[in-house]
């Protein structure tokens, strides 16, 4: 079941993230419970988690952002697109990424933009049939204090 994550899904969105690219779990701390609940509670920050018997084991984050442009119309940011290792290959990101897709639609951005650091052929594959190019705009990353 593809939804929104809630306030008791921080455990399980933490384990997932050990799929992504985290080699721990976070310590349980002020600051990250702090985000937690900042993430949680902002309407324009959709945390979409895809649920299987009870576990979380596909998510993405889809952010929507303001913008002065293209008719004061938002665009959206995909980020950390993540599926458990034991159930890849079976749609669960793609059902994320449809779901965060309908979220753009319903806030009326323009257009959805997602980066990845993969340089694997299946995963740039995985996403352009999801609809993603690499061919209209390039990125650039500048990384602060890494």
């Amino acid at each position: 079941m593809v939804r929104e994550a809630r306030q008791e899904d921080l455990n399980g969105v933490l384990e997932l993230y050990l799929y992504l690219h985290e080699d721990s779990i976070p310590e349980l701390s002020g600051h990250l419970t702090d985000t937690w609940n900042q993430i949680i509670q902002d309407e324009n920050h959709h945390l979409i988690v895809n649920e299987v018997e009870g576990k979380i084991i596909s998510s993405c984050v889809c952010v929507i952002i303001p913008n002065l442009t293209r008719n004061v119309r938002p665009y959206a940011f995909v980020e950390n697109v993540v599926t458990h290792s034991e159930y890849r290959g079976k749609g669960y990101a793609t059902e994320c990424l449809k779901f965060a897709k309908t979220v753009a639609e319903k806030e009326n951005c323009y257009k959805m933009m997602l980066l990845t650091g993969s340089k694997e052929e299946k995963t740039l594959n995985f996403y352009k049939n999801a609809g993603y190019n690499c061919a209209d705009k390039t990125a650039f990353i500048q990384w602060i204090d890494m």
